[in-house]
């Protein structure tokens, strides 16, 4: 029985540890005693009943608010349900009398609507005008009274008045007027190293514009700017431009391009067109190539034509005198028929021939050579142009073909060494036809002369 009652009180103060650890306070002390321990159970549910209680009256209260919370809401929903129902019939009132009003403003306007029409559009016009405009760069902001006359004409709230109206057709004005004028004035010009100076242009109508150094400028709009060009056009024009600076009063001579501002499409073509020394470069190896078989060509021609020259006349001066002159062809071939002549005719027939073949490799050396330069410079310049035609179709290859310029380029350069042949090719045949021609008249004057001494001495054998 005692040992019942032993494992009970265990079991009691088992129960009792676990009540102490979830009752918090109440149970921070362990019980000495089971009547203890019944008093501390009864002060954990008395303070738990109390908690519960005031967690119910916490929840309740919750409760009603939220339910108060929601009736609000619903409320505000019912307000703004039939606020947005008035705004609705507000704005559907507000769009009639906007058409009315929108009506009674289009018939009170009558034929002033085109006109407002006309002049939005030649306002916009005159916009994209001042914008590439040179003039633009002597008054700078005259985009900001179009813009916004623009922007007040696009709506349907304003109109312009009879000062914007007028302002338009000074600046139109103003624009026409200007366009027609050289005038010089300041501004900030950009050098091609990035450098700003203030200079004096001049200004030539709406075409061109040049500094005081005779350097040809382009207008930048978007930072309402000049700059010197990078490269420059060549002669005449950089010297037209310099006289236009330096004049004082008179006429002067000037290459106003009209295809646009700051210069246009010739100006353009002016300057990416490639000077003769880069046309030359563009050529290579082969275009050199050309070029030194051509100096060589050109060089040999004069020597053999001015010595032919002096040969015809040394030829022409033996003409004249009896006696053999051993300077020149025929006085060596008369030498032959002064040394012999006793000689039988068909002897003296043959040594004269022998005389005159012998002269004849002289007079006509180097005159072959100069038909092979001239056969041979256009085959290449030919091979030129097909390299060249290679190394562009590669680049086609690998880059394609959605560059004509380039691909145009390529060609262009290809064929620099088919000029350069033409141009080798055709002087040379030219000169080698007059050389040759010299030449000939030599030979036939030694001929004419062996001919003529070979009748005379058979005539004097016969005579014996």
């Amino acid at each position: 029985m005692k040992m019942k009652l032993m494992k009970s009180a265990v079991m009691t103060a088992a129960f009792a540890s676990v009540l102490t650890l979830t009752s918090g306070s109440v149970f921070a002390q362990e019980a000495k005693s089971l009547d203890q321990l019944l008093d501390f159970v009864k002060q954990g549910q008395t303070s738990e009943a109390k908690e519960n209680r005031a967690r119910e009256a916490k929840f309740k209260s919750a409760k009603n608010d939220q339910a108060k919370l929601l009736a609000e809401a619903k409320q505000m929903r019912t307000n703004e349900e039939a606020r947005s129902a008035r705004l609705e019939s507000d704005f559907e009132q507000n769009e009639l009398k906007v058409a009315e009003k929108q009506g009674q403003l289009k018939e009170r306007l009558g034929t002033l609507t085109e006109l407002f029409g006309h002049l939005t559009s030649t306002a916009g016009d005159l916009r994209s005008n001042f914008a590439s405009s040179l003039i633009s760069a002597q008054y700078p902001g005259r985009e900001e009274f179009l813009d916004g006359l623009i922007a007040k004409m696009s709506g349907a709230e304003q109109l312009p008045s009879i000062e914007e109206i007028e302002r338009l057709w000074f600046e139109l004005q103003r624009e026409m007027t200007e366009s027609g004028k050289v005038v010089s004035f300041d501004a900030v010009v950009a050098k091609p190293g990035g450098e700003k100076e203030n200079r004096s242009v001049v200004r030539v109508g709406t075409f061109n514009i040049i500094s005081d150094e005779g350097k040809y400028l382009q207008y930048i709009p978007e930072t309402n700017t000049l700059s010197e060009l990078a490269r420059q056009p060549g002669s005449p024009y950089d010297g037209w431009a310099t006289e236009l600076v330096s004049a004082t009063s008179g006429t002067v001579a000037f290459g106003a391009d009209p295809t646009g501002p700051s210069g246009g499409s010739f100006l353009a073509a002016l300057i990416n067109s490639p000077t003769l020394n880069e046309r030359f470069e563009q050529g290579g190896t082969i275009g050199k190539a050309i070029a030194a078989v051509g100096l060589f060509a050109f060089a040999l021609a004069i020597w053999r034509l001015l010595v032919l020259t002096a040969v015809y006349a040394k030829v022409g001066s033996q003409l004249k005198n009896k006696k053999a002159n051993t300077n020149n062809p025929l006085g060596r071939i008369l030498k032959v028929h002064e040394e012999n002549p006793k000689m039988d005719t068909e002897t003296l027939e043959l040594k004269l021939s022998e005389a005159v073949m012998k002269e004849v490799p002289k007079i006509e050396f180097g005159l072959n050579l100069l038909k092979i330069i001239a056969a041979v410079a256009p085959l290449m310049g030919l091979l030129g142009t097909v390299v060249g035609m290679i190394i562009t179709f590669q680049a086609i290859t690998i880059f394609g073909a959605g560059d004509p310029k380039a691909m145009a380029g390529g060609i262009s350069g290809a064929l620099v060494t088919t000029v350069l042949g033409l141009l080798v090719a055709i002087p040379t045949v030219l000169l080698h036809t007059v050389t040759n021609g010299q030449a000939k008249k030599i030979i036939h004057v030694l001929d004419e002369q062996s001919t003529g001494i070979i009748a005379e001495h058979t005539e004097a054998n016969l005579g014996k």
